[in-house]
């Protein structure tokens, strides 16, 4: 049993020193650590803002080899698109990393780091995540607003949004503008996020007979926005930005779709790969060895990102969640004892527990809120209901006097609102819909009145998916809620529940 030391004003210093003497380490150089900076990893939005007004990657990253990843495969993003102008060369790059690795982060920086419209190095950071675009707009446009404030100066908040939106853009926006302007694009560079989830010749072609009009259209999605800069007569950057195992929609082609139509209609296009895009989870390979052939494709390590900034507390618990989600049980079980002494992980049957084991753990303006898959549809008797609208800017932008906030743990988000974004201790809630059987995972869609097997194997990769997104998301620890069940009611069996249940516990996870 430990006892605080009772002390006064008076005698601080010497009971300082006296407990120092009985230390064990490294000496501390005071003068140093006075001054020091306190600097903690900034969540997206926050590091949104912060390159927006004019600060650098490195500013924000920590001291460690986190800061050291970012900046350096931000540098070797600016130099490629320093030599693309110079040799009047088209070219494109992959970027791959680990959950929270900062993806997004890199290309924010690269696109602050060229906004003036004036600049032939002009650049756009696009993304299909309406979500992510909505709150980095909304997020930017207040930070802006009371950046000006601060200093007696009167911004409006429409003139603020008009700056911000040509910054970050929808990728389908930009699509759209240019099936009917066939000039080459206003921006030479162009960063695309979560490239992975660009749509397939499939369902672009279905979309744009359907809905915009286009019958004859014959290109997936990254064909087409890589003609788009292919326009330009002298030179071209497009910076693909790569999650590993993060589709989750129909229609998501994986970064394969890019590979394919560069090495189909853009032989002439120099391709700069991170050498771990040929790793299982991003699905290249095929496509990857149809490229081995050309001359002008460079492998890159500087291309990866390795270290998580999300989970700044646990480097590993992507790693952990792959192997859980993968069912490696030993490797699981490993991972999570180097894990859980710095990240927080519990399990519990009881909602209300999880709900308690949140804000008792959050500090400050941290912020925690509850993630669901979208195709948990049973959990409505435990009155979350993901067919119930929330708006995502509300839920991640606002303070807990807000009802509509994440704070009130009362809407949810799903795997389409938090992709791209994070908080700072999450609770996942587990419903039926991924199973744990015998052998493997079993894949459940609930309709009408009952569960439905999911045969088609990209509909089982979506939702394992969701569930890798939702288990990636918290940056400081999360509680994991697996529901009782109710043996009276048939489409929720205690029998769905309990063996998750029981494989979580195995791997060592303590029960609240």
């Amino acid at each position: 049993m430990l006892f605080p030391i009772n002390t006064s004003p008076a005698f601080l210093a010497t009971t300082i020193e006296d407990v120092l003497a009985f230390s064990s380490g490294a000496q501390l150089d005071a003068a140093a650590w006075a001054n020091g900076r306190y600097r903690p990893t900034p969540t997206i939005i926050e590091a949104a803002s912060a390159l927006y007004g004019n600060h650098s990657v490195a500013e924000l990253s920590r001291n460690d080899a986190g800061e050291k990843n970012l900046a350096q495969t931000s540098v070797a993003i600016a130099q490629l698109i320093q030599d693309s102008k110079q040799r009047k060369q088209k070219a494109i790059c992959f970027v791959t990393g680990v959950p929270g690795a900062g993806k997004t982060l890199v290309g924010l920086d690269i696109a602050t780091k060229h906004m003036d419209a004036e600049s032939d190095l002009h650049s756009v950071y696009l993304s299909g995540n309406g979500p992510l675009v909505a709150i980095l707009r909304e997020a930017l446009v207040r930070d802006e607003v009371a950046r000006k404030k601060a200093v007696g100066q009167k911004l409006r908040k429409g003139e603020a949004r008009k700056a911000v939106e040509a910054f970050i853009q929808n990728v389908h926006h930009f699509r759209d503008a240019y099936l009917s302007d066939e000039r080459p694009p206003v921006d030479h560079v162009v960063i695309f996020d979560e490239a992975q989830r660009a749509w397939t010749l499939e369902q672009t072609t279905q979309f744009m007979a359907r809905k915009k009009g286009y019958p004859d259209f014959n290109r997936s999605e990254p064909d087409f926005l890589i003609s788009c800069l292919d326009r330009h007569p002298d030179w071209a950057v497009v910076v693909c930005l790569v999650g590993g195992g993060q589709e989750i929609n129909t229609g998501e082609a994986g970064i394969g779709e890019w590979l394919k139509a560069i090495h189909e209609h853009y032989p002439d296009w120099a391709v700069h790969i991170s050498p771990h895009l040929q790793d299982s989870e991003y699905g290249a390979n095929e496509a990857l060895t149809q490229l081995k052939s050309r001359d002008n494709v460079h492998h890159n390590d500087d291309l990866h990102l390795s270290v998580s900034m999300r989970s700044f507390r646990a480097e590993h618990v992507s790693t952990f969640v792959k192997h859980l989600l993968d069912r490696r049980t030993d490797l699981a079980q490993a991972m999570f004892q180097d894990v859980q002494a710095r990240y927080p992980i519990v399990v519990t049957r009881d909602l209300d527990k999880a709900k308690r084991w949140l804000p008792d753990k959050a500090r400050g303006s941290e912020r925690f809120g509850m993630v669901v898959s979208s195709q948990a549809v049973r959990l409505r008797p435990h009155a979350i209901d993901v067919r119930s609208p929330m708006d995502p800017i509300h839920w991640f932008l606002d303070d807990r006097d807000d009802v509509r906030s994440s704070f009130y743990l009362e809407d949810v988000a799903t795997e389409f609102h938090v992709q791209g974004l994070e908080l700072d201790w999450a609770c996942v809630v587990w419903d039926a819909d991924l199973r744990f059987g015998e052998v493997d995972w079993e894949y459940r869609s609930f309709v009408g009145n009952k569960w439905q097997k999911i045969h088609l194997a990209h509909r089982q990769m979506y939702l394992k998916n969701a569930y890798r997104v939702l288990l990636t998301r918290a940056r400081q620890g999360m509680v994991i809620v697996i529901p009782p069940g109710d043996p009276e009611d048939p489409t929720r069996d205690p029998a769905f529940y309990d063996p998750i249940f029981g494989y979580l516990t195995s791997l060592g996870i303590q029960v609240i």
